[in-house]
């Protein structure tokens, strides 16, 4: 291609394409399989669109949609990391770190620094933008479960603690929602899909990534 700017532009795109094939633990609401890391990020967009009301003030909704478009580009190379599973999140900040170098490398370089900035944002959760989208990352696969039965939660015996250390963002910044999260994680310990007691049970799960 003679237009060497477009020509990485394309490459970007293409690579993108490939997010399509990673998968992920949880389950689609209606539990005939399990999504792939790029219709999550479009949930998570349309969740963004739709909550925008229960957002910290002053919220920039194009700014959020930016973070969730560029949120999991790096799991082409880093793969999904369960978030109820402590040894992959040993390695799971390097594996992405060097991912992002690779994927936002392949655009010219001013574009490449942008989105790769977009990736920082959220992953340093430390404006309003990242918060709400880091809230509605726990959020959106706590519906899933909700819809399919216990979904990942119920596969995996995640424990009541775990679940609440990772939905913990969503108290933060989203208040209004709290109670229906609360609720949501009652009723799946009250019909065991969330293991109350988690004595004898082996330490495999956290509260970060997504799940």
């Amino acid at each position: 291609m003679a237009n060497d700017r477009l020509a990485r532009q394309i490459a970007f795109i293409v690579e993108a394409d490939k997010l399509k094939a990673v998968l992920r633990r949880n389950p689609l609401t209606y539990g005939s399989r399990l999504e792939n890391s790029a219709e999550h990020c479009w949930h998570l967009a349309l969740t963004a669109m739709a909550l925008v009301e229960y957002a910290p003030p002053g919220v920039d909704l194009l700014r959020v949609l930016e973070l969730i478009a560029v949120h999991d580009l790096v799991e082409i190379d880093a793969g999904d990391t369960f978030a109820y599973d402590v040894a992959g999140h040993d390695t799971k900040h390097e594996r992405e770190r060097l991912a992002a170098e690779r994927i936002f490398g392949l655009l010219p370089p001013e574009q490449a620094r942008e989105l790769r900035a977009r990736w920082d944002e959220f992953e340093e959760v430390t404006t309003p933008e990242s918060r709400y989208a880091n809230a509605l990352d726990r959020l959106q696969p706590l519906l899933q479960n909700m819809q399919a039965d216990g979904g990942s939660w119920r596969a995996h015996h995640v424990t009541r603690a775990a679940v609440l250390r990772r939905m913990a963002p969503i108290e933060a910044a989203l208040p209004d929602v709290w109670s229906f999260v609360l609720d949501v994680v009652e009723r799946f310990c009250a019909c065991g899909a969330i293991v109350v007691d988690d004595s004898g049970i082996p330490d495999v799960r956290s509260g970060a990534g997504p799940g």
